[in-house]
């Protein structure tokens, strides 16, 4: 990330260096040129950066001509709903999501008040690399407002999705692990509102991460002990932003972002069918559960934008990513990790079953990742050689190559930022896994030495 990185959906970088406020004034005046009349919500994730790219988002925006709605710090999530509630033309979360507090960066949000499709980020990104913005004169730039009730809106729409009284009779023991970013902003009141006596790690969002933000096993190992020793019956982890949730059980055996859309899926369909979407990078354990009850699946490509296209498509009532992103469109079209909460309490409540065992009823697949240097100009060549080595699989080429087999898949896509592949495989052993990224990652050396 020694250059900044720029998508359909916002952008991120390194503070300093290669983000600055002249790039996100430039940026924010060009999102705000292909908007909709009306005001537009600012947030941030904690960030110790955070404040200076909201001044240079509240003044770009002023000079659009535009009010912005200042909610301060908040999860990307909330910021969804608050576009929603306060009727705003979109959005901008300032957060760098999992990334080391060094990087920060902008996310966008439609009217719809969920991350801008494709089609509308290429509109900003033609507008932003052409210069093309809408700077007013001064009898009319905007002003900023404070947003001061953030969480309510947000918090109504979780209880209505669960048995709020069920959960509260359980008086489940919870930590919640918010690291210093925008999570405890509301996964404290809802938690304490379900009747759940909590432990609460890195409550004051200021970015001062107490270990790496991304909610992995490797990141959790001195959370793993602290649920233990919290007496809790499950922790829930969040990144800094908080729309992704990590789950530990009681005897501190991580169980993963891969685990909590599953855990969401099951849930949600013993108690009504529906459709279910992923995408193509995620693991088939929501697919197998969509099978067990008879419901429709489908998958996307990756990114959350994708999904929630989707989703609206098929009508699905979740949507959700490996990374613990879950999507209630009930709550919002945002990964939300407080829907994943609550939803998990519902389950153990309703079930009477601790999360331990809830994770291990599931289908049981490991997945293993892996990258290979290729150039981009031999990607094509790399994926039709996969394919053909691969030959026994179902071909897809909705994102990369993904090839499925009847209990197994291998996923290669090319980088947006760097020359390589990433390989992804999931089968029901880690050995298994680990074999097929291999294969592939020979097959694609080759590929690479020939060219």
């Amino acid at each position: 990330m020694g250059e900044l990185i720029i998508s359909v959906s916002g952008l991120r970088g390194l503070i300093g260096s290669v983000l600055t406020p002249e790039t996100v004034i430039r940026y924010v005046g060009a999102y705000a040129a292909t908007l909709p009349p009306g005001p537009v919500v600012v947030t941030q994730d904690g960030r110790a950066s955070g404040p200076m790219l909201a001044d240079a988002a509240h003044a770009s925006l002023a000079a659009s001509g535009r009010i912005c709605l200042d909610a301060g710090v908040a999860a990307t999530p909330t910021t969804g709903v608050l576009v929603r509630q306060l009727q705003a033309a979109g959005g901008i979360q300032i957060s760098a999501s999992h990334n080391p507090s060094p990087y920060n960066g902008l996310k966008l949000f439609s009217q719809a008040g969920r991350v801008i499709p494709a089609t509308a980020g290429q509109k900003v990104l033609d507008r932003y690399q052409s210069g093309q913005f809408d700077w007013q004169p001064h009898d009319r730039l905007g002003q900023t407002q404070r947003v001061v009730d953030r969480t309510s809106a947000h918090l109504a729409r979780i209880e209505k999705i669960c048995d709020t009284s069920r959960i509260r009779n359980r008086h489940f023991r919870v930590l919640l692990d918010a690291n210093h970013g925008a999570g405890s902003l509301l996964g404290l009141p809802l938690l304490e509102r379900l009747g759940c006596a909590v432990t609460l790690l890195g409550g004051e969002p200021d970015g001062q991460f107490a270990h790496l933000p991304e909610p992995t096993e490797q990141n959790l190992t001195t959370v793993l002990a602290q649920v233990v020793s919290a007496d809790a019956a499950v922790g829930f982890c969040q990144d800094p932003d908080a729309d992704r949730l990590a789950i530990i059980d009681a005897s501190g055996r991580y169980l993963g972002e891969e685990i909590t859309p599953a855990l969401c899926v099951e849930h949600l369909l013993s108690q009504k069918p529906g459709p279910i979407v992923t995408n193509c990078s995620t693991s088939r354990m929501s697919q197998d559960l969509a099978k067990k009850h008879g419901v429709p699946f489908f998958t996307s490509k990756v990114g959350e934008a994708n999904v929630v296209d989707r989703m609206l498509a098929k009508r699905a009532i979740l949507g959700c990513e490996g990374n613990g992103g879950v999507i209630d469109p009930r709550v919002g079209l945002v990964r939300d990790s407080f829907v994943g909460m609550a939803l998990v309490l519902d389950a153990m409540a309703g079930r009477n079953l601790p999360v331990s065992v809830l994770a291990d009823q599931l289908p049981h697949y490991a997945i293993h990742k892996a990258k290979v240097d290729l150039s981009p100009d031999r990607v094509g060549t790399g994926l039709a050689m996969l394919e053909k080595h691969f030959s026994a699989a179902t071909p897809s080429r909705l994102d990369g190559l993904r090839l499925d087999w009847p209990d197994r898949w291998l996923l290669v896509r090319a980088s947006n930022t760097e020359p390589i592949v990433r390989v992804i495989a999931e089968a029901p052993q880690a050995q298994a896994a680990q074999g097929m990224c291999k294969e592939a990652a020979d097959v694609l050396a080759d590929v690479a030495a020939t060219g």
